[in-house]
């Protein structure tokens, strides 16, 4: 082969991945320079990270497939984005998954940069049967409290799906007033493809709302830091106080705003108790 025989071949496997045709591969194998030596090296790396892809996406999938195999073909994913932030709404994003979809690169939504999530985001909503994002405002997060309003949403999303779910998938809670089938996963977002897409989709769409959120309240960084408890966000509420998005039942707001702590609230068994 010659040197621009080399670049070629670069250009097709490793530079735009096209599948290595079998009679290309054994002259590259034969070859003993360094570029063909390189080119099969990346070759190589490709493939086993494939492998590895692969593997895990079906791990990521067991719970699914499990289901799927027994008929409960719209098995939705639920989980919830924004709990621990001063200011913003809660989201939570619904997600049904066809069967056997595979979304490389799927994963926790706190595992991912910006720019991933909003590539996965797309093609989530794309590969999707369908999907949902709902939010519960600052009003009403300060109303019932956070941990409720995280459910609020993730039931909102489930109800907003164009398709009622045969199954639930929730990252370590329970839909008590969702009378359907449901598994509640500790670290869901780890271990359920479906759970991860729906913390993907309410992870971008609260971050979209933020950015929103910062150009009517400039000053405070909620393009930056999306709302959440940094040291960035203390110093604005210290310098502007807080403004209308900022959660009024969270302890830094009602320190910045100089009200006194809340009483705890009810815990989720003395709720129900009630």
């Amino acid at each position: 082969m010659s040197q621009y025989s080399l670049d070629v071949l670069r250009q097709r496997y490793v530079v735009e991945k096209r599948p290595l045709e079998a009679s290309v591969e054994q002259i590259l194998r034969a070859d003993t320079r360094a570029g063909a030596r390189a080119i099969l090296a990346s070759i190589d790396k490709r493939r086993f990270e494939n492998r590895s892809e692969g593997q895990r996406l079906r791990k990521m999938l067991r719970l699914e497939t499990s289901l799927w195999e027994t008929g409960h073909h719209a098995v939705a994913g639920v989980d919830e984005a924004g709990m621990s932030p001063l200011a913003g709404p809660v989201s939570a994003g619904a997600v049904i998954l066809k069967p056997g979809t595979r979304i490389v690169g799927i994963d926790d939504s706190k595992k991912l940069d910006a720019a991933a999530r909003e590539e996965l985001a797309k093609e989530i909503k794309e590969k999707a049967e369908c999907w949902f994002v709902a939010f519960v405002e600052v009003e009403e997060i300060d109303a019932i409290n956070i941990y409720w309003a995280g459910i609020q949403a993730m039931q909102r999303a489930v109800r907003g799906l164009g398709l009622t779910p045969q199954h639930l998938l929730i990252d370590a809670k329970r839909l008590k007033e969702i009378d359907i089938p449901q598994q509640a996963i500790i670290k869901g977002d780890a271990k359920s493809a479906s759970i991860a897409a729906a913390s993907i989709l309410a992870k971008v769409e609260r971050d979209r709302v933020m950015r929103t959120l910062d150009v009517r309240h400039p000053g405070y960084g909620f393009a930056d830091h999306k709302g959440y408890p940094v040291p960035a966000h203390y110093e604005a509420l210290a310098r502007l106080g807080a403004c209308a998005v900022h959660r009024r039942s969270f302890g830094p707001v009602r320190k910045a705003l100089g009200l006194p702590p809340l009483p705890p609230w009810p815990s989720a068994s003395e709720r129900d108790a009630g």
